[in-house]
């Protein structure tokens, strides 16, 4: 077991802080404001942010859920779920994608799914508004024919299908609703890569 000095801890800090200014950082900060469209209300999101291999989490969590809003006017459910992250990379490749679960929660408290959906982080600083359309697996006939009956349905077994294209275009879904995102974007040092902000 190693102990480390006084010494030797700050200087690793002050090494891993000179690193970190030299790199490229994203700041995304937001909220999931809601979902409108979908055949029912009593809906909640769950939530997650992918990235590739040259990014590195810093704060914030990549991956949540909303509470349920059963809505008394309107079909829009309410979430206002903030999102708060903050990224450093050494490269474009692999820009962060929001990944999006609509549930229905029944008066018995039973979880259907609704609908996946994905859209990537604007790339540019500024204020965003975001529409993220949704789409569920359809299954077979007697799929279909169980969910009206029983509840429940197809669900993808691999939640990474939602933002990896390979296999997607193999599925036979049904369009849902959309979930509405407001998102703020701050780039910093993406200049000293050639990037211009």
């Amino acid at each position: 077991m190693t102990v480390l000095t006084t010494e030797r801890c700050c200087k690793r800090c002050r090494n891993a802080q000179s690193a970190r200014s030299l790199m490229a950082e994203v700041h995304i900060i937001g909220q999931i404001i809601g979902a409108t469209g979908f055949p029912q209300n009593s809906l909640f999101c769950k939530w997650g942010i992918h990235t590739g291999g040259a990014w590195r989490l810093l704060s914030g969590l990549k991956e949540g859920q909303t509470q349920v809003d059963m809505p008394q006017i309107g079909d829009m459910a309410y979430w206002s779920h903030p999102i708060d992250l903050h990224y450093t990379t050494k490269g474009l490749q692999g820009w962060p994608k929001l990944h999006l679960q609509v549930w229905h929660q029944d008066s018995f408290g039973r979880c259907q799914l609704y609908g996946y959906g994905y859209c990537h982080v604007p790339s540019s600083p500024g204020q965003h508004r975001l529409q993220c359309a949704t789409w569920r697996p359809l299954g077979s006939w007697q799929d279909q024919l169980a969910q009206i009956f029983v509840g429940g349905g197809p669900q993808l077994r691999t939640p990474d299908l939602i933002y990896s294209g390979a296999d997607r275009y193999r599925l036979h879904t049904v369009a849902m609703g959309t979930v509405e995102l407001e998102l703020g974007v701050i780039l910093r040092h993406f200049d000293r890569y050639g990037v211009e902000t």
